[in-house]
């Protein structure tokens, strides 16, 4: 039997440019938490540059220089939510309107892929303008619904 890893992506909007000072507090937090991440149990890879740096520095598909994108794999749902909703990281979570405009671009998908295999900045835009266009579905999901590898809906 195959094995897959869940992936994620979410883009959105920052208020301002990452070297204004309204910015500080996220940028400041930014690598620590990514390293916390990537030490959490269940954590696969997440998308940097060249130089191990958030994704928030990579040129993107979105055409918005403003996009903070953020795509990571995990080993199962489990772990990633353990890692997003019972860490430092739920913090930045519950305090996303400070950095993030709340109206406007916001969007996060979850999909499954063979173990072994990445996600790409192209994958993940189009995984999230699917979920955007068609809803959830085993294709393009959320937390709040999410479905298996073999397609079925979970119970959250």
């Amino acid at each position: 039997m195959e094995k897959y890893h869940l992936a994620q992506a979410n883009i959105a909007r920052f208020k301002a440019p990452l070297t204004d000072p309204l910015m500080k507090e996220f940028v400041d937090f930014l690598e620590p938490v990514n390293a916390f991440a990537e030490a959490s149990p269940g954590f696969v890879w997440r998308l940097t540059d060249d130089q191990g740096r958030s994704a928030n520095y990579l040129e993107t598909p979105f055409k918005d220089g403003m996009m903070a994108v953020n795509i990571s794999v995990w080993e199962d749902m489990e772990a990633f939510k353990a890692f997003v909703y019972d860490s430092v990281h739920s913090y930045f979570l519950r305090n996303k309107k400070k950095w993030f405009h709340a109206k406007g671009t916001s969007l996060f998908v979850m999909w499954w892929l063979p173990a072994g295999k990445l996600p790409n900045l192209q994958m993940a835009k189009e995984r999230l303008e699917h979920y955007e266009r068609e809803g959830n579905s085993a294709w393009a999901f959320t937390v709040r619904q999410p479905y298996g590898p073999n397609g079925a809906p979970l119970k959250n």
